[in-house]
């Protein structure tokens, strides 16, 4: 089977720390890559969930690779009427070089993996948001200098895919991990359960808690795609873990804030705090492009 990236938690360590080290390297030689790897391939771009850092980072990426992104939407294929995800990759892995998909299910993507042959990342799923962590990571390390032996400190819904690639992430690098969340919200006991114990990992529910000492503050929106329809009680049941000034002062001195966007500014964050640390975010955000570069890079060397 071809290298797929699926989810961290089935990422070794090693491979983490190899596409860390290649996104310096291909953010510096942007422009002038001496190797294109997917020069004369086609990769296919099968999104069931709306995106915009996902979609331009990587449809971007693939053409500086020399390739070709081909995006669709679950409307443009029969999947949309009820083909079963291993016909579909049954078809692609027959005409395709690759597939980068974001969708509901992990075990959609998983299965299209098993059907297709081919090399698969997975651009977001409800269980795990991989690529963003490993692009987070390259992050911190250019603005603090390295990611080990920092502490980051999630903030809001911790029950959501973000926060288990972080977990995941944790479990595996040299770092400490705080989840601060209201019980409601902490990861599901099922997750905990794989991960084990990790004394690296705190899940505190207590926001001051959370974030006194952190190196990073990290948060995410409050109503991930899928969950509208539980908004109001959602925002009133999280209001407590805004990050705010008030918030950020018990963090160390300096504390690097980031966001995976979109933000929504009044929710999870104020918008005094979003436009004080936009810099980091937008060069968080640009990262995808650099980080995912180097997801491909390795899928396609295995």
């Amino acid at each position: 089977m071809p290298r797929s990236l699926l989810s961290l938690e089935s990422l070794p360590a090693d491979a983490m720390l190899e596409i860390l080290a290649s996104s310096k390297r291909l953010k510096s030689e942007r422009g002038r890559h001496a190797e294109h790897p997917l020069r004369h391939q086609c990769w296919g771009m099968i999104f069931t969930k709306s995106s915009t850092r996902t979609r331009v980072s990587f449809e971007v990426g693939i053409r500086e690779f020399g390739g070709d992104p081909l995006f669709l939407s679950a409307n443009d294929l029969q999947l949309g009427r009820g083909e079963p995800i291993r016909d579909t990759a049954r078809v692609m892995g027959r005409m395709l070089h690759g597939a980068v998909i974001r969708t509901y299910a992990q075990s959609d993507i998983e299965e299209f993996a098993l059907f297709s042959g081919l090399p698969v990342i997975n651009a977001l799923t409800d269980d795990e948001h991989p690529c963003q962590i490993l692009c987070d990571l390259f992050t911190i390390g250019e603005r603090l200098g390295d990611w080990r032996g920092k502490t980051i400190a999630f903030l809001g819904d911790g029950s959501c895919n973000v926060p288990a690639s972080w977990l995941w992430a944790a479990r595996k690098l040299d770092f400490t991990l705080v989840i601060g969340a209201p019980e409601k919200y902490q990861p599901s006991a099922a997750l905990r359960a794989r991960l084990g114990t990790a004394p690296n990992i705190r899940y505190e529910t207590d926001p001051a808690t959370a974030v006194r000492g952190a190196d990073v503050v990290y948060t995410d929106v409050w109503v991930s795609m899928g969950k509208e329809e539980q908004a109001r009680e959602r925002v009133d049941e999280l209001r407590d873990w805004q990050v705010n000034d008030a918030l950020l002062r018990l963090a160390r001195p300096g504390a690097l804030v980031l966001h995976c966007l979109p933000a929504y500014r009044g929710q999870e964050i104020t918008e005094d705090v979003l436009e004080a640390h936009a810099d980091a975010i937008f060069q968080q955000a640009e990262n995808r492009l650099h980080g995912q570069k180097a997801v491909l890079a390795w899928c396609v060397a295995g």
